[in-house]
């Protein structure tokens, strides 16, 4: 039961914990599940904590990534205070599109970009990654698109703007 339930589990998003492996020394049906990398999404939200905290190690562990080669709308880092929350919202919607690439190149930071997005979807809580929109605030394929080293960096400066508030 547990067997057929991981192994299910097995090709969902963010769900590289096992993966099954044909071997000759198995009861049965000669399938074993291997155990694989491990790497947590945990959301966290103490008293005094930033909330992006998890979100910026996970930043710090892919910014240097040679298999990510994409142009992502880049919001700027010095957008009106108000528009803080729909460029947040902007950064996390374009870690999609490094999840996808990610997944294309095989990339061995990929689980770490799903955390950030995960992160992300758990930290803007209700409002969720959907909508971007303001009266005052620019949509985010407005901006322009920057390589995948300066959107990061923007990325970093915006979240710790937001954790100074």
């Amino acid at each position: 039961m547990v067997f057929n339930f991981l192994v299910r589990l097995r090709g969902e998003a963010g769900t590289d914990l096992f993966s099954l492996v044909t071997r000759e020394r198995t009861q049965g049906s000669n399938m074993k599940l291997s155990q694989e990398k491990f790497s947590a999404y945990v959301p966290r939200t103490e008293a005094g904590h930033c909330k992006w905290a998890e979100v910026l190690k996970d930043l710090e562990k892919i910014k240097t990534s040679k298999d990510i080669d994409v142009s992502l709308y880049t919001a700027n880092t010095d957008e009106d205070e108000e528009c803080q929350e729909p460029v947040m919202r902007c950064f996390f919607l374009e870690t999609e599109v490094i999840i996808q690439e990610c997944r294309i190149k095989n990339c061995s930071e990929t689980q770490d970009v799903v955390n950030i997005w995960k992160n992300g979807n758990a930290s803007l809580g209700n409002k969720k990654l959907n909508s971007t929109t303001s009266a005052k605030c620019k949509e985010c394929e407005e901006y322009e698109e920057k390589g995948f080293t300066e959107f990061i960096q923007n990325f970093v400066k915006v979240i710790q703007r937001d954790c100074k508030h």
